[in-house]
């Protein structure tokens, strides 16, 4: 008969996600889990096979926060795409080593443009029919500001998320607005 646990796997992960919060990936370990945990390593194994299972939990847990509290709450905005990059933006500041795990880790196979985005962000196709909705444009056309916004937005983000710079939520809002606005004069012809 196996062990009973002494901790339940949401306890383990949420554990191991605010290590990853303060730290990042890196520092996910079994000897910083059980001390987080005020344990020894040893019941964590009781739940989890190992620790790329507890890393991938990890993950899955953070990408369901982002999708929920930022994701949900852009897609809510006036102008759903511009809320979805605004929340992009302040999920690498609230969240930078989150944000970096989820957004600024080095990928085993290259994607093309055109695949990256709904590799990365789980809530694509929702994204991309608000603007098309919210704009009156095709989805040849929704794409092609998508990839746009999303690689301006990615280099904000990873310029705050790394603290390379700090913006201000206005300063931010008005640079996507800008952006916005040009690539939509220019796509539209």
């Amino acid at each position: 008969m196996p062990p009973k646990a002494k901790f339940t796997r949401d306890e383990i992960i949420e554990a191991a996600l605010n290590i990853v919060k303060t730290d990042g990936i890196e520092a996910l370990t079994s000897r910083a889990l059980g001390t987080q945990l005020g344990s020894s390593a040893r019941p964590i194994f009781t739940v989890f096979n190992n620790m790329d299972e507890v890393q991938q939990a990890v993950i899955k847990s953070a990408k369901t926060m982002y999708k929920e509290e930022y994701v949900k709450k852009g897609l809510m905005e006036e102008h759903p795409f511009k809320g979805v990059g605004m929340q992009y933006i302040f999920f690498s500041v609230n969240e930078p080593k989150l944000f970096q795990l989820l957004f600024m880790t080095e990928q085993s196979q290259i994607p093309d443009l055109t695949g990256v985005l709904p590799l990365v962000e789980e809530s694509y196709d929702e994204i991309l029919l608000s603007i098309q909705e919210d704009y009156g444009i095709n989805k040849f056309l929704a794409e092609k500001l998508y990839h746009h916004l999303w690689i301006y937005t990615h280099g904000i983000a990873t310029l705050c998320a790394t603290k390379m710079c700090r913006f201000t939520g206005t300063e931010v809002s008005s640079m996507i607005t800008e952006v916005c606005t040009s690539i939509l004069q220019n796509i539209k012809g």
